[in-house]
């Protein structure tokens, strides 16, 4: 049973600075954060759980299964992440490629320590609680200071697991692949990665986060394992009966110039190429919810709608559906995973076409962050504009992809990856 608390703050962006300042003790963090993006599927601006009471950590070998059984048995608030390689347990896949960041593929807990941010209130759940513990950690984090960053004394030399030529072949090898009627579309991503180097996540998550200020912003970190991410995509949802994702497909730049991006804007809109590849995806997502979905359910809520962030604009797409009462809640998560968004059209085609192209394990990149309440209801982001952080391998990773379609041009994805990367690489290099 958890303890209660509710807590009300004048300034709630200096809580949240120091409520995350507060989490870096512990060795079980994830931090969601809505960046007061408002939406009428939101039910908290921003979500801290921290110090694992029980967990869930496991390769891809009946994953979901051992997932559905833990949430069953906590019957509690459990948070963390599904990788991309758990396509592995849904179909005949396999995950060869190299990985230098080793996540494990399926991690869970259940936090002893729960912080729910609405508006100016705070609301405090704690399992196991001792005696004044909420108001000595309401002190505690009001007088938390970051400690004082070491710069590091080499700047970090940032290298491609593609180079630019290379990257031209395989685009080419995929278009191959779409003429020959073997896919319409897939996602083909690529790997910067920097060795040997040292960074302070909090202040690296924190500077990545002020330049993007995405709704779906996460700090995770599991023991040595970090993840900062600026993601502006949700994967899944449900509350209640209703179950929504909200695909990205379609991405443009944007510019300081009022006019000019506007003008960017409106570009993408009426883009037939980045239209026809946020459809298909659509179309894949209504056929993924259809799977657990009542009868006649499933519902294009928007379509193609493109939404401004400081770094891009974005083309998103809605769609729901309804689920019975005797529907499992991992059930809608297998069913859908990985998201189309990620992957491509058909789903099994293109991700073993994805495996054989691409040079590195995706790992936690176009996986996904979120969590379930104790109800069974969820809520489920999609890991892109992301920096990854191993600190014992002192590994830094960040992947950047695109949407491959017969309309492609492999240079203008080269330059859509670069313009999707550009926040990175700015948090890293300055």
């Amino acid at each position: 049973m958890r303890t209660k608390h509710y807590h009300n703050t004048r300034n709630i962006d200096k809580f949240k600075q120091d409520l995350l300042c507060w989490s870096q003790q512990f060795d079980d963090v994830v931090w969601l954060d809505s960046n007061s993006h408002k939406s009428k599927y939101n039910c908290y601006d921003a979500v801290l759980a921290v110090d694992a009471f029980t967990a869930l950590k496991t390769d891809y070998f009946d994953a979901f299964e051992s997932l559905s059984e833990y949430q069953k048995s906590t019957k509690d608030w459990i948070f963390g992440y599904l990788t991309y390689d758990l396509k592995n347990t849904t179909e005949q896949l396999t995950s060869e490629n190299f990985d230098g960041l080793d996540f494990p593929e399926l991690y869970f807990f259940q936090p002893k320590k729960l912080f729910l941010l609405k508006d100016n209130k705070v609301e405090l759940q704690y399992l196991k609680m001792v005696d004044d513990e909420i108001e000595d950690d309401l002190l505690e984090i009001e007088k938390c200071k970051s400690p004082k960053v070491q710069k590091s004394k080499s700047p970090i030399k940032i290298k491609l697991r593609i180079h630019k030529d290379e990257y031209f072949n395989k685009v080419s090898t995929m278009l191959a692949h779409i003429q020959r009627g073997d896919i319409y579309e897939a996602n083909f991503c690529q790997e910067f990665y920097a060795e040997d180097s040292m960074i302070n996540p909090l202040e690296t998550f924190n500077k990545l986060n002020d330049i993007s200020q995405p709704p779906f912003a996460t700090f995770l970190k599991v023991e040595d394992k970090f993840l900062l991410s600026a993601t502006p995509e949700r994967y899944i949802k449900k509350e209640g009966k209703k179950v929504i994702s909200q695909p990205i497909k379609g991405t443009a730049r944007r510019s300081e110039n009022n006019e000019e991006d506007l003008k960017l804007a409106k570009d993408l809109s009426s883009d037939q190429k980045e239209r026809s590849e946020n459809i298909m995806i659509v179309d894949l997502v209504r056929n993924d919810l259809s799977h657990t979905a009542t009868k006649g359910s499933v519902k294009v809520e928007e379509l193609c709608k493109v939404y401004s962030f400081l770094q891009v604009h974005q083309m998103i797409s809605t769609i729901s559906s309804h689920v019975s009462d005797d529907i499992n809640p991992v059930e809608i998560i297998t069913t859908t995973f990985p998201m189309g968004s990620m992957t491509g059209a058909p789903k099994i085609s293109a991700m073993k076409i994805i495996e054989d192209l691409e040079e590195t394990k995706r790992g936690l990149y176009s996986g996904s962050v979120g969590y379930f309440a104790p109800n069974g209801d969820f809520d489920f982001n999609v890991i892109i504009r992301s920096i990854l952080y191993n600190k014992s391998k002192k590994y830094i990773s960040y992947s950047v992809g695109s949407a491959i379609t017969s309309k492609s041009n492999p240079l203008k994805e080269y330059e859509e990856c670069l313009v999707k990367a550009k926040a990175m690489r700015e948090v890293l290099e300055n």
